[in-house]
């Protein structure tokens, strides 16, 4: 991948540069942890530097104007040494949960060329942050835990000394883990589990992890080695689930394990009782089928815990519900895209030289205003709905779980606000501008690739006009089957979509539209 170096803003903190700062470097900024690392850097008075393959999902963070972003592909050498470039410390983030065959060794060959790269660079130290890893022969660990371990022993060996952070479940609120937590306990009031469910593991708090990683920032430069970290209570997944059914209000949760649910099954088993798609679930799954407990807390001798100490299970998940009750999901876990996502932008061209491509075009003017017509577009999915029968909605989320693909159940993280890059039920946000333009790409599985765009201007007349857009580009003949066997069912959801939408924004009820699917 072509790199291309994008200086979007010095780095100011309160109107005074910190030149003299340490300089971190974070890869993943779009995922879950360093979407949220990137601002306790700059809390804690770091310069901060993003390493991002797709930058333009950066726009619209809140800390977008106190970093320095540097655009490139985590496999590409040059893009990989301009990142390192000057670079005090290196938080590697890197991981996928995919099990795709042969994850494991790219995974290997992209720390080791960030290992090379960071040397050649002279960075003062790498911060890693792994999975807790069980004693014993580590051949006998699941392909996902085996792979997190094998990257931390490539950074520790890379001659850059390393900080490894090993944490089993990570509760906070948007993670994956938490949100299989919610969804299996809030959805099923008795059910039969794997046996895992009574393994034990020691969880710990998103925010005693941020603390932990930001403080690993100033360790002694001989300190090279893996620290285990968890939070103060060694539990079971079923006791989990039972704090969480306490917390939320909800009644004792009544749970049968069986010895006969393979990770495979389980993963498949998770993907139709939550948000979390099977491809995601089964790396979880595994890592929860062996006993992850802190064997030492040596972290604790250079980054000593707080005065009122380290979050508790229920402390976690309680502050975790409340957050998602508030609305204020800082980061999520399907801000990252889901393996195998397409990922090419929208055909521009309007003699597409590619290839047929196939669009559903629509338009109606709305009496009200683009501000009311942009506050029903933009909240568009989720548990708003999509103003169109729900029924069909509802069963091309169940056909896309079928096959594998992530369904409606991703939702969305904010009711109301949206970002480039973010998640929306089986889409993702490809590109916004306020009152203007909202286009989304089709992250379900199709043969081909799809787009929904709402474009919302004023006429002549000083009326809002309100364009929808619906375009697929078909990849063989399945694609070309494809669009006309769903082309008669257009009339009925792309244009009842269209009208219902005008209509919500007419009359500024949201809610009373059309109950969403």
């Amino acid at each position: 991948m072509a790199v291309h170096l994008v200086r979007w803003a010095a780095i100011w903190r309160y109107g005074e540069v910190v030149a003299n700062s340490q300089l971190c470097l974070v890869t993943g900024p779009t995922g879950y942890i360093g979407g949220r690392l990137v601002p306790a850097l700059l809390a804690a008075g770091k310069r901060v530097r993003v390493f991002a393959r797709h930058p333009e999902r950066l726009r619209d963070m809140p800390w977008v104007g106190d970093v320095e972003i540097i655009a490139g592909d985590a496999n590409d050498p040059i893009a990989v040494a301009n990142a390192l470039d000057g670079v005090d410390v290196a938080y590697y983030l890197l991981h996928s949960l995919t099990t795709k065959s042969g994850f494991s060794a790219a995974e290997r060959s992209m720390a080791q060329l960030f290992a090379d790269a960071a040397k050649q660079a002279r960075v003062g130290r790498f911060v890693y942050l792994g999975g807790l890893v069980p004693p014993g022969d580590v051949r006998l660990l699941s392909e996902h835990l085996r792979s997190r371990a094998e990257v931390g022993e490539v950074l520790r060996n890379s001659g850059v000394p390393t900080a490894e952070l090993r944490a089993a479940v990570i509760l906070g609120s948007g993670s994956a883990s938490f949100e299989m937590l919610r969804y299996l306990t809030e959805r099923l009031p008795a059910m039969v589990t794997p046996k895992w469910v009574h393994n034990r593991i020691q969880p710990i708090a998103i925010r005693d992890v941020l603390r932990y990683l930001v403080g690993c920032a100033d360790l002694p430069a001989d300190v090279n080695r893996a620290f285990d970290i968890g939070g103060p209570d060694v539990l079971t997944y079923s006791q989990m689930m039972q704090s969480y059914a306490s917390i939320s209000g909800l009644r004792r949760r009544a749970i049968v394990p069986v010895p006969v649910l393979s990770p495979n099954l389980s993963s498949h088993w998770v993907g139709v009782i939550t948000p979390v798609p099977a491809s995601i679930a089964r790396p979880l799954v595994e890592s929860l089928r062996h006993e992850v407990i802190c064997r030492e807390s040596d972290i604790k001798q250079f980054v000593p815990d707080p005065e009122a100490g380290l979050l508790t299970v229920n402390e976690a998940i309680g502050l975790a519900v409340q957050r998602v009750r508030d609305a204020q999901v800082a980061t999520r876990w399907s801000s990252v895209s889901v393996p195998g996502a397409p990922s090419e932008p929208l055909p521009t061209d309007p003699d597409w030289a590619g290839g047929s491509l196939y669009t559903d075009s629509r338009e109606r003017t709305v009496p009200a205003s683009r501000a009311a017509v942009w506050t029903v577009v933009k909240g568009l999915g989720g548990s708003n709905g999509w103003y169109s029968f729900p029924l069909a909605w509802e069963l091309r989320g169940l056909m896309d779980r079928a096959v594998g693909g992530v369904g409606l159940r991703r939702g969305r993280r904010d009711p109301q606000e949206i970002f480039v890059g973010e998640a929306v039920d089986f889409w993702r946000v490809e590109e916004l501008v306020p009152e203007e333009l909202l286009r989304l790409r089709a992250e379900m599985k199709l043969p081909g690739l799809a787009w929904l765009e709402f474009v919302i201007s004023v006429n002549d007349e000083g009326q809002t006009v309100l364009r929808q857009r619906a375009t697929f580009y078909p990849r063989g003949l399945a694609g070309h089957i494809y669009w006309y066997s769903v082309m008669p069912f257009h009339g009925i959801v792309f244009g009842s979509m269209i009208r219902n939408i005008a209509a919500a924004a007419t009359t500024k009820k949201q809610s009373v539209a059309i109950q969403p699917a």
